[in-house]
């Protein structure tokens, strides 16, 4: 790879929304940097914890999504899916991974808080275009301030002496809404810290740095095979809750806001 790759930074953050969204999204990029030596940070905004789980892959007896869960039952699935997370990133190279909100990643001053995950519901037949559920928390990511987002992501890009910032353009992937509200916050908080942000184009074939990090196929085929509470792998695709198949992504368009 490059060493010129967004902008030859040697300290990336990269920030997404819930676990499994830093393999699914960008796995392929984040292993790459890292085999060219890259120090990779990661900052994940939720938990997950309104996420449809794999049957058979959390050992809550009859639990088949987040919604059917207990308080205590969606805290496990919770932790469990940190672990999910935490393994994940180690098996790409990340070197530091924390969530947003919790102390080191909190503006000063603050009080550590969660943000919690705000659902989504498929706003089209095929599954592949998502918008705002009916289950957002008033802790929810989407609801939160852009402002108090972007601070919280400038305290954490400031303890790892980030160089440059990297997430969803605005149409976040998909349109999942948790992804949209970070799009904002992330380029003010580049913004604030006067380092480049880089959005991941949600159309992989528009304009932009492209990378080709087909190489790393295994290797992301390995990270989210520990995400198994939300995905299966199958051969070179992907294989949601839903039955919904993609694609592993391995190459990336790249823009700089």
């Amino acid at each position: 790879m490059s060493s010129e790759l967004l902008g030859g930074a040697r300290r990336v953050l990269f920030v997404h929304a819930h676990p499994d969204d830093e393999t699914l999204a960008t796995g392929g990029l984040i292993a790459a940097l890292a085999d060219a030596g890259v120090e990779v940070f990661l900052l994940t905004g939720t938990r997950g914890e309104q996420g449809e789980i794999v049957p058979g892959s959390f050992t809550v007896p009859g639990a088949v999504s987040a919604g059917t869960l207990s308080a205590e039952q969606a805290e496990a699935l919770a932790q469990h899916r940190i672990a999910e997370v935490r393994a994940a990133a180690r098996t790409l190279g990340v070197c530091r991974v924390a969530f947003l909100g919790e102390e080191g990643a909190r503006a000063a001053g603050l009080t550590p808080r969660r943000y919690t995950d705000s659902g989504m519901v498929w706003l089209d037949a095929a599954e592949t275009l998502a918008g705002p559920g009916p289950d957002a928390g008033p802790d929810a990511l989407s609801r939160a301030e852009p402002a108090e987002i972007a601070h919280d992501i400038a305290t954490f890009a400031t303890a790892c002496e980030a160089e440059a910032l990297v997430s969803y353009d605005d149409h976040g992937g998909y349109g999942h809404p948790d992804h949209i509200a970070l799009h904002t916050p992330t380029v003010e908080a580049a913004r604030l810290l006067g380092i480049p942000f880089w959005e991941v184009a949600s159309d992989p074939e528009g304009p932009g740095e492209h990378v080709d990090a087909t190489a790393y196929l295994d290797q992301v085929k390995a990270a989210l095979a520990h995400h198994a509470t939300q995905v299966t792998v199958d051969g070179d695709e992907v294989v949601h809750v839903g039955g919904q198949r993609q694609p592993i992504a391995t190459r990336f368009t790249l823009r700089r806001a």
